[in-house]
């Protein structure tokens, strides 16, 4: 192979040049080709086309306070539905702990009943009752039974009569 004179020297296998210099040099673009055939004519709008394109495109006052006050309302919603959502959820949660503690409060108060309950032996008490503080079984004829046609309480001020009615009433018959 032969020296090229210059500083480009072709390769041996691809044809092309090397360039041996700190030049960068822009490569040829090619001439963009364009069809030939017809002109494209551009037909000219009318006055009345281009001013309703220009109003269409253009915002007016009203419909800009409108947007406004649409985007303040949608962000307001957004507030209050945010509000309601976190007070639902701490109810949710103050329901669940005063469940909590009406579980607990259940079975400490079922454990006490129980504990009254087993430390109360019948068998103690009626012999207290009876032995120490004078009580007696009542017999047959001891127990009166009565009508009340007023009230549901009792108070015993005088003896009742012997045939249990206290008081008469039109519509009570005997």
């Amino acid at each position: 192979m032969g020296a090229l004179s210059g500083d480009a020297r072709h390769g041996s296998q691809s044809g092309q040049a090397y360039v041996y210099d700190n030049i960068a040099r822009q490569p040829e673009v090619p001439p963009v080709h364009v069809p030939v055939g017809e002109p494209e004519y551009r037909q000219k709008t009318s006055r009345q086309v281009l001013k309703n394109r220009r109003r269409a495109l253009s915002m007016n006052t009203a419909y800009a306070v409108f947007l406004a006050s649409a985007a303040i309302f949608a962000v307001v919603i957004c507030f209050l539905y945010l509000r309601l959502q976190s007070e639902t959820v701490a109810r949710s949660e103050s329901i669940t702990a005063l469940q909590r503690e009406l579980a607990e409060l259940t079975e400490k108060n079922d454990a006490a009943y129980q504990a009254a309950a087993d430390s109360v032996n019948l068998n103690t008490v009626r012999d207290r009752a009876v032995n120490q503080l004078g009580m007696v079984y009542a017999s047959q004829g001891s127990v009166v039974s009565y009508k009340n046609p007023t009230t549901d309480c009792v108070k015993q001020y005088n003896d009742i009569p012997e045939n249990g009615v206290l008081a008469k009433s039109g519509s009570l018959t005997e």
